[in-house]
């Protein structure tokens, strides 16, 4: 079997530097309430969540929660791999409201853990699909999108759902300094039957714990079909539109990240392939363990209909 030879990517894109530290050991079990352990401006400890079994869940082995909370891109906090889980000890996850507005019958912000305890929490183990061509399985706490959209009662001429991240300078050494990697806030949006599916989830925690800092704390958006780019984090706000929102990197670099970001196996980066990718936390015979990446990163069945008719190429 010849060995796979992936194509040079810059450092900071795609091979981690050194892990800074460890990531803080998990205290005991403890209730939803427990959350309130957040004191001081620092995260004391993460929270056991209460979950109720789901049918998704994939038959892969979860990558290594070492892993998962070492290894991310969180731009706001840096722009390599450790920095999330090194430089995001100052960031204030609670409490936490999210806004919710623009074409709805019923706008509002609501608190979080009212939302948590409003909507039963579900375990959901995914595949997560960096563009980055590196990929992880990750067990997920959350609820529904859908579950949030019927609350606030979309009209009938809501086509799109945006969202926008924090923005906390004090709090994230990423969006401090003259030079910015990126345009803050961060945004995101998706078709409103993307939302909708029942796969896309507003994740708290993972793991049966709450979200660490590094991951997107307190909580953020899982599209598992999609680039793990679309999956913003620290989410403060979501609008109902009816006009295709932007996102960050379409923004930043539209002509290699576009609005719908489907894992697609025959159209690649325009400085990789994405035919395969690096399965974080596993090791081969030759190296990293390699796996064929899948088209809509392995849920086909549940959403290629959504796209019925389109041209995926053109419309990556």
């Amino acid at each position: 079997m010849p060995t796979y030879r992936p194509p040079k990517i810059a450092s900071s894109e795609i091979t981690p530097r050194q892990i800074y530290v460890r990531r803080r050991e998990f205290l005991g079990a403890a209730a939803l309430g427990a959350m309130a352990l957040y004191s001081g401006g620092k995260a004391s400890a993460a929270a056991a969540l209460s979950a109720v079994e789901s049918k998704y869940k994939v038959d892969e082995k979860p990558t290594p929660i070492k892993d998962v909370t070492t290894y991310n891109n969180f731009y706001e906090f840096g722009l390599d791999k450790g920095d999330p889980a090194a430089l995001s000890g100052d960031f204030k996850p609670l409490p936490w409201t999210i806004k919710v507005d623009g074409m709805v019958n019923k706008p509002g912000t609501f608190d979080l853990e009212a939302l948590m305890k409003e909507f039963p929490i579900e375990e959901r183990t995914y595949r997560m699909r960096c563009v980055e061509a590196w990929s992880m399985v990750i067990p997920w706490d959350g609820f529904p999108l859908a579950s949030l959209l019927d609350k606030v009662e979309p009209l009938g001429s809501a086509k799109y759902v945006a969202f926008e991240t924090v923005v906390r300078p004090e709090e994230m050494p990423g969006q401090k300094g003259f030079f910015q990697s990126l345009d803050w806030p961060y945004v995101e949006g998706l078709r409103l039957d993307e939302a909708r599916h029942p796969l896309t989830l507003l994740a708290v925690g993972l793991y049966g714990e709450t979200l660490p800092n590094q991951n997107g704390a307190p909580i953020r958006l899982v599209v598992p079909w999609k680039y793990g780019f679309k999956g913003i984090k620290s989410i403060v706000r979501i609008t109902l539109t009816d006009q295709q929102p932007k996102n960050t990197w379409q923004v930043t670099n539209a002509q290699e990240y576009g609005f719908y970001a489907n894992v697609n196996p025959e159209v690649d980066h325009p400085r990789w392939s994405q035919a395969s990718e690096r399965r974080i936390g596993e090791s081969g015979f030759f190296g990293a363990s390699r796996h064929p990446t899948l088209p809509f990163n392995g849920y086909a069945d549940e959403v290629a209909s959504l796209y019925a008719g389109m041209d995926l190429k053109a419309n990556f």
